[in-house]
């Protein structure tokens, strides 16, 4: 399946040739908005989430959805938006082959010097998903740097808890030596916000961490895939990855009493020759800590903008009563930290002490 990129206007849409940027139909945009103006802060956090199609694989791809960015930052900044969230490795596109991997990997540094200019320039806070390299050990990470309005960098996280075979391939398991350098919230315009990257999304147990510090908002990048595309040009789909965003997603929002966010691409991805490279949910959410959607995008090139203001939600349970936080009783929880779990079969899986030579653990 091929297509000539050419038709793919800035916003990453498929337009009938010829056709403006101006002029193509899409992106929609859905809003939930407290009032006209943003929240103040500490008051609260305009979060814009960006889903749309893109390319993958090369240099040209990151080129391309470098247009992309600089078009809909510009667009979330026309809302007030404080920070704008991608996709998982957006700067790149998701499904990397091991022959790619050494075309799109960059430092912290490169990207920053990438998209700093643009959030100075429109003003907000960007959360962009890369393939990184570091620079010292020259080991891979799907990671992910929040940029501040000023272009600076206020985090640089590495994704824990890698997918399938195929990231397992490609990426690093970071933090193995300091796990304590892995959630750690950041104060954005005020409000504590707290990382999580695509399958992650899916574990509570990360939720309540961030939870336990203090952390107000949960921003996840995410993949979420009907097939992707193989090194051998198959395309490959044993099974469409489950909808979390109406599960997990609002789920773990109200355990935790938080926002939580997911941003998932849209629709497909394709390869700079054209070719196609996968083909993705999009089903970006943001939910509240009532575990209500604020905003869901269908598969489309979508724009969601919402104000996350904790102070408009009052508690679930009686006032004074009863928190989730304040009645947990962390001296029965030691089964959550052994390094062994007892499976429905009665067999005993033990966790690798290093899940980089999990091979060898095993």
């Amino acid at each position: 399946m091929g297509i000539d990129v050419n038709q793919l206007n800035n916003y990453g849409n498929m337009c009938p040739l010829g056709e403006t940027i101006t002029d193509c139909r899409y992106p929609m945009v859905k809003m939930c908005l407290t009032g006209t103006d943003a929240p103040k802060e500490g008051e609260g956090l305009r979060i814009a989430v960006y889903q749309g199609e893109g390319l993958a694989g090369d240099k040209a791809a990151i080129d391309h959805n470098l247009k992309c960015l600089e078009e809909w930052a510009g667009k979330a900044a026309g809302y007030q938006a404080q920070i704008l969230v991608l996709p998982e490795l957006f700067l790149c596109g998701y499904n990397i082959l091991p022959n790619d991997i050494e075309n799109v990997v960059r430092t912290e540094v490169q990207v920053q010097e990438l998209v700093g200019p643009i959030a100075r320039k429109n003003n907000l806070a960007i959360v962009c998903p890369y393939a990184e390299v570091d620079p010292d050990t020259q080991e891979h990470y799907d990671s992910i740097v929040m940029i501040d309005k000023e272009g600076g960098v206020l985090r640089n996280y590495r994704k824990c808890h890698l997918w399938g075979t195929g990231e397992k391939t490609n990426w690093k398991f970071p933090y193995v030596n300091d796990p304590e350098e892995a959630y750690i919230p950041i104060p954005v315009n005020g409000i504590n916000v707290g990382l999580l990257n695509c399958y992650e999304a899916e574990f509570p147990e990360l939720y309540r961490i961030y939870a336990l510090k203090g952390t107000q908002v949960v921003l996840a990048p995410t993949a979420a895939d009907v097939g992707t595309v193989n090194a051998d040009g198959t395309f490959f789909s044993s099974w469409t990855y489950p909808d979390i965003s109406k599960t997990a997603i609002p789920g773990n929002a109200y355990s935790n009493k938080m926002f939580t966010v997911y941003a998932n691409h849209a629709m497909r991805q394709f390869r700079s020759d054209g070719s196609l490279s996968g083909v993705y949910l999009g089903n970006s959410a943001i939910a509240d800590p009532y575990g209500e959607m604020l905003a869901h995008a269908n598969n489309m090139p979508t724009l969601l903008v919402a104000d996350c203001v904790p102070g408009n939600y009052l508690p679930t349970h009686p006032y004074g009563e009863s928190d989730y936080i304040k009645d947990r009783r962390p001296e029965l929880y030691a089964a959550l930290t052994k390094m062994e779990a007892t499976l429905p079969d009665g067999s005993t899986y033990r966790y690798p002490q290093n899940p980089n030579n999990r091979h060898e653990d095993s």
